[in-house]
C-alpha cells in the first residue's frame, strides 16, 4: 500500500467503475419461525442508496370504486410509468410491512444485460408496495406480484425481493425479457422452517422444485424462456435461475455473495462455510440458499447481523492503511480504482455509509396483527443507527421520521435522516473512539426498547380485548413517541461529540482536554512514507 500514498497523481491512479454491479446494492436477511428465539419470522432490508432520503413511508387503507386506476410511479427515479386498475379494498402500510404483519424487501441483481430494459408498467418498487398493499399472507404476496408483472409487464433490471409473514418466509427473484417485451421471468421458493437465508445483490435461486407447489412457485415460461433465448440447453430438473439470468462474475461473488457469506459465516461458524466465494475465488463452490444457524436467533441477534464490517476475517475493514489511524471501516466511492494500471477495489460490507434507512423485522403468529407485526426501524448506517419500534397497524408515524419531514436537498434538526447522518459522518472522522460513545446511546435506547416490550405489549393486549381500535392508538402513540424521543436524543448526541472531540482534542471524563497520540501503527506507516524527511535528527554531546 505504500506506492498508492506515494503515487496519487493524476498520472498514476485513473478511478474507474467497470465492474457491473450497483452501487445503490442492498442487503437483506430472512430468519424463519423456526430459527428465531421467540417463534418470529424476521426479515432485514438496508435500503442502500448514495441519493436515498431516509423517511418512513406509510399509507392507510381504503376501499376503492370499481373504474379507480393507481398511477405507477417509478419508485427509484419519479417517473411516470403508467396506470393500472386498483384493487376494490387496500391495506394499511407502515414502512415495508402490512396491518396483517406482511414485509417486504429487496435487492437488485441486475442480471443479463439484455434483459434489463423491459417494456412493461410496474418497476420493482411499486411491485412490492401493490403487494404489500393486496396481501394477508407471504404467499399471497408472492402471487400478487406475479399475476401484476404477467398482467401488466415488469420495468425494472432483475430483483431478489424477499417477502415474509407470522409463519413464512419466501425469496421471488425475477428478470424482465428484455426490450419491447412485456413480461417477465420468476421464481420463487419457500425458505425452509428452522433455517435462514440472505441475499445482497446477487441471484441466490439455483435449482428448485419443479412439482411442488406448496414450496415453490415460478412463471410458466421461467425455463422455456431460457430456452429460446439459448441461455439453457439442459433437462428441466437442472435449471438454475441464478446460472442462467445472473451468471456470477467476480463483482457478484466478492462484492455480493460476500455479505452473504458473511452472515452464515457469523450465525453458524460451526459449518466453517469457505470464505473463497467471499473472495471472489475462480472455481469457488457456491453457498447453499440456506442454512440452519448455530443457535436461535433473538432480534437482538438479527440487528446485530446487520452490523458488519467483515470484522474478524480477512475482510476487515478496520484492519488496513485504508482504514486511517482511527480503523474507521468505511471506504468512500467509487469501489473500484487503479494504480499504476493495476485494478484494485474496497470491500463492501453490509454496514455502509449511504444506507437511507434499513429494519429488522417481526412477525408474530401467536398475536393479534396490531400487536404482532413490529418493524424495527432506523435511519442511516446500519453499524450506527437506532432500532426503533413501529407498530404495523399504526396509524401515523414519527414526525421526524415522516416523509416531507425535511429532504435530500437541504439539511434539517428536523429530520431523523439528517440527524442520524450528522452523527455518524462526524463519527468517520475519529471513529474508534467516538464510535464507543455512539454505541453508548445506542445500546441504551435499543435495549430500553426490546426491555419494554412485554410490558408495552401486554398492556396493548388488554386494550385490545376491550377494542382493536383502542389498541392501535395506544400503539400509535408509543411508536410516534419513541421515534422522535430517538431523534432528539441524537442531537443532543451530536452535540455532545462534537464539544468532547473538538479541533482533535479528546475531554476526559472530567471535562479536561487532552491530546491522545495515534496508535503506534499508524506512526509507523507515517515514518514508512517520509522516513528521514520527518525525523529528528539526534543531538550530539560533546565534552
Amino acid at each position: 500500500m505504500k506506492s498508492l500514498f506515494r503515487t496519487l497523481t493524476a498520472a498514476s491512479v485513473v478511478l474507474v467503475s467497470s465492474l457491473a454491479q450497483p452501487l445503490a446494492a442492498c442487503t437483506n436477511i430472512l430468519v424463519t419461525k423456526g430459527a428465531s428465539k421467540d417463534g418470529s419470522t424476521m426479515i432485514t432490508y438496508a435500503a442502500d442508496s448514495h441519493t436515498l432520503y431516509g423517511e418512513l413511508y406509510f399509507k392507510a387503507g381504503a376501499q376503492h370504486l370499481p373504474t379507480e386506476q393507481r398511477d405507477i410511479v417509478e419508485w427509484d427515479t419519479g417517473k411516470f410509468l403508467g396506470r393500472i386498475k386498483e384493487a376494490p379494498v387496500t391495506y394499511s402500510r407502515v414502512g415495508n410491512m402490512n396491518e396483517f404483519q406482511v414485509v417486504i424487501g429487496e435487492t437488485t441483481f441486475g442480471g443479463r444485460q439484455e434483459l434489463q430494459v423491459p417494456a412493461g408498467v410496474v418497476d420493482y418498487g411499486s411491485l412490492m408496495y401493490i403487494a404489500l398493499e393486496r396481501s394477508k399472507t407471504a404467499r399471497e404476496a408472492v402471487q400478487v406480484m406475479g399475476d401484476l408483472v404477467a398482467q401488466y409487464g415488469y420495468a425494472s433490471e432483475g430483483e431478489s425481493i424477499s417477502v415474509g409473514d407470522p409463519n413464512e418466509a419466501w425469496i421471488f427473484e425475477i428478470i424482465g425479457k428484455g426490450k419491447g417485451q412485456k413480461g417477465a421471468v420468476w421464481v420463487a421458493v419457500k425458505v425452509p422452517d428452522g433455517t435462514i437465508s440472505a441475499h445482497a445483490n446477487h441471484a441466490r435461486i439455483s435449482r428448485f422444485p419443479l412439482n411442488d407447489p406448496r414450496t415453490c412457485v415460478y412463471s410458466k415460461d421461467v425455463i422455456s424462456f431460457a430456452r429460446d433465448k439459448g441461455y439453457f440447453k439442459g433437462e428441466d430438473k437442472d435449471f438454475s435461475f441464478t446460472d442462467v439470468y445472473a451468471p456470477a462474475d467476480f463483482g457478484a461473488l466478492r462484492f455480493c455473495e460476500a455479505r452473504v457469506w458473511s452472515v452464515f459465516n457469523r450465525a453458524a461458524p460451526s459449518l466453517k462455510i469457505p470464505i473463497d466465494i467471499a473472495k471472489g475465488t475462480p472455481g469457488a463452490r457456491p453457498m447453499p440458499l440456506c442454512i440452519t444457524p448455530d443457535h436461535k436467533l433473538s432480534v437482538r441477534d438479527v440487528m446485530e447481523l446487520m452490523r458488519d464490517h467483515y470484522e474478524g476475517t480477512e475482510l476487515d475493514m478496520t484492519k488496513d492503511v485504508g482504514a486511517g489511524p482511527y480503523h474507521t471501516p468505511y471506504r468512500w466511492r467509487p469501489m473500484e480504482w487503479k494504480v499504476d494500471g493495476k485494478q484494485y477495489l474496497h470491500e463492501r460490507a453490509i454496514s455502509t455509509q449511504q444506507t437511507g434507512w434499513s429494519y429488522v423485522s417481526q412477525s408474530r403468529s401467536w398475536l393479534p396483527d396490531a400487536i404482532g407485526g413490529v418493524l424495527w426501524f432506523g435511519m442511516d448506517d446500519t453499524y450506527s443507527t437506532v432500532y426503533v419500534p413501529m407498530y404495523c397497524a399504526i396509524k401515523a408515524v414519527p414526525r421526524s421520521f415522516a416523509e416531507g419531514t425535511g429532504s435530500w436537498n437541504e439539511f434539517s434538526w428536523d429530520s431523523a435522516f439528517w440527524t442520524f447522518n450528522f452523527v455518524a459522518n462526524y463519527a468517520y472522522s475519529r471513529y474508534d473512539e467516538m464510535i464507543v460513545d455512539v454505541q453508548k446511546v445506542q445500546r441504551e435506547l435499543e435495549g430500553g426498547f426490546l426491555a419494554h416490550q412485554p410490558e408495552v405489549e401486554a398492556h396493548a393486549k388488554v386494550l385490545y380485548q376491550q377494542s382493536p381500535e383502542l389498541a392501535k392508538a395506544f400503539l400509535t402513540d408509543y411508536s410516534c413517541r419513541q421515534g422522535d424521543l430517538v431523534t432528539a436524543r441524537w442531537r443532543k448526541l451530536g452535540e455532545m461529540l462534537i464539544w468532547k472531540y473538538l479541533d482533535g482534542n479528546v475531554r476526559d471524563a472530567k471535562g479536561e482536554v487532552t491530546h491522545p497520540a495515534y496508535n503506534p501503527d499508524w506512526y509507523r506507516t507515517i515514518v514508512r512514507e517520509k522516513g528521514d524527511a520527518i525525523r529528528i535528527p539526534e543531538e550530539k554531546t560533546g565534552h
